[in-house]
């Protein structure tokens, strides 16, 4: 399957192919499984056709432990691109800051959520009425309140429903803004966009790997990210979104 796009930036679908690749690593080890690139190029990409099937509970389950050992395969530091890729990482079509950070709230206030937070100013759709509570929550987080002793964990970095397609042998990862970061983002955007059998899959992940206490909690303070680039380009109510995700986050 061939994926064309003639205005993509400069050395998108070679970012796209290297953080497939990196993803792609860690299936020996029991890793996610990552839909093969046969070869990619300017404004192109070619990619193993995937025969979709609706998802079973036990596919879910494969998945979500799959996901875990993934994680676990891990990145040099916070917003690192993939191993070998030395050029621009994106998502959508948005560029995504490489970063090669110790902190992690450093590296998530200021490269995940600030760069499209202003965008979304800029747009109308987030409100000058909304704006102190989301700098509140962005400020508490780049001063390192959320940070623990999580080492950077090698994300998809995109993983809504429709960059995880399922086949005949389980779950399949697209598509992704692959980078290093925290591993409850990718859980908390699955969470965002909603998934099949979304219980199961988190079941399996706890008994793969468990997570920290609170986890659910901080759901909210993990989907800042997606819900700024999201208000960045699909209108007011991401921004309203955002606002309530950065008052649960407050509310930690």
């Amino acid at each position: 399957m061939t994926k064309e796009r003639e205005d993509a930036p400069e050395r998108f679908f070679e970012a796209e192919a290297a953080g497939l690749g990196w993803l792609a690593a860690a299936e020996p080890e029991g890793g996610a499984r990552v839909v093969r690139v046969a070869s990619a190029g300017s404004g192109w990409i070619e990619l193993e056709r995937i025969h979709e099937v609706r998802p079973t509970r036990e596919a879910a389950r494969s998945f979500g432990a799959a996901l875990a050992v993934t994680h676990a395969a891990g990145a040099s530091a916070f917003g690192a691109p993939p191993d070998g890729w030395d050029g621009p990482l994106f998502i959508g079509r948005r560029p995504l800051p490489v970063a090669h950070e110790t902190s992690w709230g450093r590296f998530y206030a200021r490269d995940r959520v600030l760069p499209y937070l202003g965008i979304a100013v800029e747009a109308g759709t987030v409100t000058q009425a909304q704006l102190p509570v989301i700098r509140e929550a962005v400020d508490r987080v780049d001063a390192g309140e959320f940070d623990d002793d999580e080492p950077p964990a090698r994300l998809h970095g995109d993983l809504w429903n429709g960059n995880l397609l399922w086949d005949a042998h389980g779950g399949v990862l697209i598509d992704p803004a692959a980078h290093g970061g925290h591993r409850e983002t990718d859980l908390a955007m699955l969470a965002l966009f909603g998934a099949p059998f979304l219980d199961d899959i988190l079941a399996a992940y706890e008994g793969a790997r468990p997570l920290r206490a609170g986890w659910r909690d901080r759901i909210p303070l993990h989907q800042l990210h997606p819900l700024a680039v999201h208000a960045a380009g699909h209108g007011p109510s991401y921004g309203h979104a955002l606002a309530d995700a950065a008052r649960a986050t407050l509310a930690l």
